[in-house]
Protein backbone atom coordinates (compact mmCIF):
# COMPACT_ATOMS: atom_id res chain seq x y z
CA UNK A 1 0.00 0.00 0.00
CA UNK A 2 1.43 3.37 -0.80
CA UNK A 3 0.01 6.98 -0.20
CA UNK A 4 0.95 10.28 -2.51
CA UNK A 5 2.43 13.51 -1.03
CA UNK A 6 2.43 16.39 -3.47
CA UNK A 7 5.65 18.07 -2.52
CA UNK A 8 6.46 21.47 -3.65
CA UNK A 9 10.27 22.22 -4.55
CA UNK A 10 12.24 25.40 -5.76
CA UNK A 11 15.11 24.81 -8.17
CA UNK A 12 18.49 26.85 -8.83
CA UNK A 13 20.32 26.48 -11.59
CA UNK A 14 24.18 25.56 -9.95
CA UNK A 15 26.29 27.94 -12.02
CA UNK A 16 26.42 31.61 -10.92
CA UNK A 17 23.24 33.83 -11.71
CA UNK A 18 23.08 37.36 -11.88
CA UNK A 19 21.30 39.41 -8.93
CA UNK A 20 18.92 40.90 -11.37
CA UNK A 21 17.47 39.65 -14.94
CA UNK A 22 16.60 42.57 -17.05
CA UNK A 23 12.95 41.96 -18.58
CA UNK A 24 11.55 43.07 -22.06
CA UNK A 25 10.71 46.26 -20.29
CA UNK A 26 14.19 46.99 -19.22
CA UNK A 27 13.73 47.52 -15.64
CA UNK A 28 15.71 44.66 -13.90
CA UNK A 29 14.02 43.12 -11.29
CA UNK A 30 15.23 40.06 -8.97
CA UNK A 31 14.46 36.78 -11.00
CA UNK A 32 12.68 34.45 -9.27
CA UNK A 33 12.79 31.24 -7.68
CA UNK A 34 11.49 27.96 -10.42
CA UNK A 35 8.48 26.56 -8.64
CA UNK A 36 7.60 22.93 -9.52
CA UNK A 37 4.76 21.04 -8.10
CA UNK A 38 6.03 16.86 -8.10
CA UNK A 39 3.23 14.24 -7.07
CA UNK A 40 5.64 11.77 -5.23
CA UNK A 41 4.33 7.80 -4.62
CA UNK A 42 5.94 6.68 -0.99
CA UNK A 43 5.60 3.51 0.35
CA UNK A 44 3.33 3.25 3.65
CA UNK A 45 6.44 3.03 6.20
CA UNK A 46 6.17 0.30 8.86
CA UNK A 47 5.74 2.66 11.89
CA UNK A 48 2.55 4.00 10.28
CA UNK A 49 1.39 0.15 9.53
CA UNK A 50 2.64 -0.81 13.48
CA UNK A 51 0.14 2.65 14.37
CA UNK A 52 -2.96 0.93 12.48
CA UNK A 53 -2.38 -2.44 14.57
CA UNK A 54 -1.54 -0.78 17.72
CA UNK A 55 -5.40 1.26 17.20
CA UNK A 56 -7.06 -1.74 16.21
CA UNK A 57 -5.93 -3.81 18.78
CA UNK A 58 -6.08 -1.22 21.24
CA UNK A 59 -9.96 -1.08 20.07
CA UNK A 60 -10.24 -5.03 20.51
CA UNK A 61 -8.66 -4.88 24.04
CA UNK A 62 -11.50 -1.88 25.18
CA UNK A 63 -14.24 -4.48 23.65
CA UNK A 64 -13.04 -7.08 24.81
CA UNK A 65 -13.02 -5.02 28.97
CA UNK A 66 -16.92 -3.78 28.31
CA UNK A 67 -18.34 -7.12 26.76
CA UNK A 68 -15.95 -10.49 27.91
CA UNK A 69 -16.76 -13.29 25.67
CA UNK A 70 -18.75 -15.87 28.08
CA UNK A 71 -15.83 -18.38 29.98
CA UNK A 72 -12.86 -16.21 28.31
CA UNK A 73 -10.57 -13.67 29.57
CA UNK A 74 -7.71 -12.16 27.08
CA UNK A 75 -4.65 -8.96 27.88
CA UNK A 76 -1.93 -7.82 26.92
CA UNK A 77 0.78 -10.10 28.65
CA UNK A 78 2.39 -8.13 31.10
CA UNK A 79 6.71 -8.09 31.41
CA UNK A 80 8.19 -7.86 35.18
CA UNK A 81 10.97 -5.76 35.31
CA UNK A 82 11.84 -5.71 38.51
CA UNK A 83 11.00 -3.87 41.77
CA UNK A 84 7.26 -3.92 43.23
CA UNK A 85 4.19 -1.85 42.20
CA UNK A 86 0.11 -2.24 42.37
CA UNK A 87 -1.33 -3.02 38.96
CA UNK A 88 -4.93 -3.72 37.70
CA UNK A 89 -2.93 -7.75 37.62
CA UNK A 90 -2.23 -7.12 41.36
CA UNK A 91 1.29 -6.50 43.32
CA UNK A 92 4.17 -6.57 40.99
CA UNK A 93 6.14 -4.93 38.60
CA UNK A 94 7.24 -2.34 37.09
CA UNK A 95 5.57 -3.97 34.61
CA UNK A 96 5.61 -3.64 30.88
CA UNK A 97 2.75 -4.04 28.89
CA UNK A 98 3.20 -5.60 25.67
CA UNK A 99 -0.07 -4.95 22.92
CA UNK A 100 1.11 -7.41 20.10
CA UNK A 101 1.51 -9.94 22.96
CA UNK A 102 -1.21 -11.56 24.67
CA UNK A 103 -2.20 -14.42 27.27
CA UNK A 104 -5.77 -15.40 27.48
CA UNK A 105 -7.44 -17.76 29.38
CA UNK A 106 -10.18 -20.51 28.42
CA UNK A 107 -12.46 -22.30 30.99
CA UNK A 108 -12.94 -25.76 29.82
CA UNK A 109 -16.76 -25.71 28.06
CA UNK A 110 -19.10 -27.35 31.25
CA UNK A 111 -20.20 -29.79 28.28
CA UNK A 112 -17.12 -31.64 27.67
CA UNK A 113 -14.57 -33.51 29.11
CA UNK A 114 -12.61 -30.48 29.59
CA UNK A 115 -15.11 -29.15 31.92
CA UNK A 116 -13.36 -27.57 35.49
CA UNK A 117 -10.19 -27.14 33.77
CA UNK A 118 -8.16 -23.63 32.93
CA UNK A 119 -6.33 -22.95 29.74
CA UNK A 120 -3.90 -20.44 29.07
CA UNK A 121 -3.21 -19.08 25.60
CA UNK A 122 -1.07 -17.26 23.92
CA UNK A 123 -1.45 -14.33 20.98
CA UNK A 124 0.61 -12.94 18.71
CA UNK A 125 -0.56 -10.39 16.85
CA UNK A 126 1.92 -9.94 13.36
CA UNK A 127 2.96 -6.11 12.54
CA UNK A 128 0.03 -5.58 9.73
CA UNK A 129 -2.83 -7.17 11.97
CA UNK A 130 -5.56 -7.10 11.18
CA UNK A 131 -5.00 -7.95 7.81
CA UNK A 132 -2.86 -11.41 8.73
CA UNK A 133 -4.31 -13.59 11.32
CA UNK A 134 -2.98 -13.19 15.16
CA UNK A 135 -0.99 -16.37 16.19
CA UNK A 136 -2.65 -18.57 18.91
CA UNK A 137 -1.48 -21.40 20.60
CA UNK A 138 -2.53 -23.49 23.89
CA UNK A 139 0.67 -23.21 26.46
CA UNK A 140 -1.85 -25.64 28.74
CA UNK A 141 -1.37 -29.45 27.17
CA UNK A 142 -4.92 -30.44 26.22
CA UNK A 143 -5.98 -34.02 24.35
CA UNK A 144 -7.67 -32.98 21.47
CA UNK A 145 -7.76 -34.01 17.81
CA UNK A 146 -6.96 -30.46 16.57
CA UNK A 147 -4.72 -29.12 19.21
CA UNK A 148 -0.93 -30.95 18.94
CA UNK A 149 1.87 -31.12 21.87
CA UNK A 150 2.83 -27.64 20.75
CA UNK A 151 -0.32 -25.92 21.59
CA UNK A 152 -0.55 -25.21 17.97
CA UNK A 153 -4.43 -25.03 16.77
CA UNK A 154 -5.84 -26.25 13.38
CA UNK A 155 -8.66 -23.95 13.18
CA UNK A 156 -9.72 -22.37 9.60
CA UNK A 157 -10.39 -18.73 10.66
CA UNK A 158 -6.42 -18.83 12.07
CA UNK A 159 -5.34 -19.78 8.41
CA UNK A 160 -7.11 -19.23 5.23
CA UNK A 161 -10.76 -17.98 6.79
CA UNK A 162 -9.44 -15.14 8.32
CA UNK A 163 -11.11 -12.49 7.98
CA UNK A 164 -9.96 -8.52 8.85
CA UNK A 165 -13.64 -8.50 10.21
CA UNK A 166 -12.87 -11.15 12.87
CA UNK A 167 -11.61 -10.19 16.41
CA UNK A 168 -9.87 -11.97 18.99
CA UNK A 169 -13.28 -12.02 20.52
CA UNK A 170 -14.47 -14.54 17.92
CA UNK A 171 -11.67 -16.83 18.07
CA UNK A 172 -11.68 -17.39 21.57
CA UNK A 173 -15.32 -18.69 21.18
CA UNK A 174 -14.53 -20.40 17.99
CA UNK A 175 -12.26 -21.88 20.72
CA UNK A 176 -14.42 -22.73 22.83
CA UNK A 177 -16.62 -24.60 20.37
CA UNK A 178 -13.91 -26.34 18.69
CA UNK A 179 -12.99 -27.69 22.98
CA UNK A 180 -17.06 -28.83 22.72
CA UNK A 181 -17.23 -30.06 19.33
CA UNK A 182 -13.73 -31.17 17.76
CA UNK A 183 -13.26 -31.65 13.76
CA UNK A 184 -11.92 -35.33 13.48
CA UNK A 185 -11.67 -35.02 9.68
CA UNK A 186 -9.43 -32.01 9.59
CA UNK A 187 -7.23 -33.34 12.44
CA UNK A 188 -4.00 -31.71 13.44
CA UNK A 189 -3.35 -35.62 15.89
CA UNK A 190 -4.49 -38.01 13.51
CA UNK A 191 -4.34 -40.69 16.16
CA UNK A 192 -6.73 -38.47 18.61
CA UNK A 193 -9.23 -37.99 15.91
CA UNK A 194 -9.12 -41.88 15.45
CA UNK A 195 -10.02 -42.76 19.20
CA UNK A 196 -12.66 -39.70 18.69
CA UNK A 197 -14.09 -41.38 15.90
CA UNK A 198 -14.13 -44.90 16.81
CA UNK A 199 -13.83 -45.23 20.87
CA UNK A 200 -15.38 -41.63 22.22
CA UNK A 201 -15.52 -43.17 25.75
CA UNK A 202 -11.59 -43.99 25.97
CA UNK A 203 -11.22 -40.62 24.11
CA UNK A 204 -13.66 -38.41 26.47
CA UNK A 205 -11.38 -40.39 29.53
CA UNK A 206 -8.12 -39.38 28.36
CA UNK A 207 -9.06 -35.86 27.41
CA UNK A 208 -10.90 -35.69 31.41
CA UNK A 209 -7.59 -37.16 32.63
CA UNK A 210 -5.27 -34.47 30.83
CA UNK A 211 -7.79 -31.75 31.93
CA UNK A 212 -7.29 -32.68 35.86
CA UNK A 213 -3.44 -33.50 35.63
CA UNK A 214 -2.79 -29.99 33.57
CA UNK A 215 -5.41 -27.78 33.48
CA UNK A 216 -6.14 -27.98 36.97
CA UNK A 217 -3.27 -27.43 39.05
Amino acid sequence: SSFCLLAKAAFHSSAQVPQEVPRSGGTGTPRPEAEIHILVRLPVRKDQVLAMASKRILKELKDLQKDPPTSCSAGPKVEMKGGFSKTPYGICGPVAEDMFHWQATIMGPPDSPYAGGVFLVTIHFPPDYPFKPPKVAFRTKVFHPNINSNGSICLDILKEQWSPALTISKVLLSICSLLTDPNPDDPLVPEIAHMYKTDRTKYEATARSWTQKYAMG
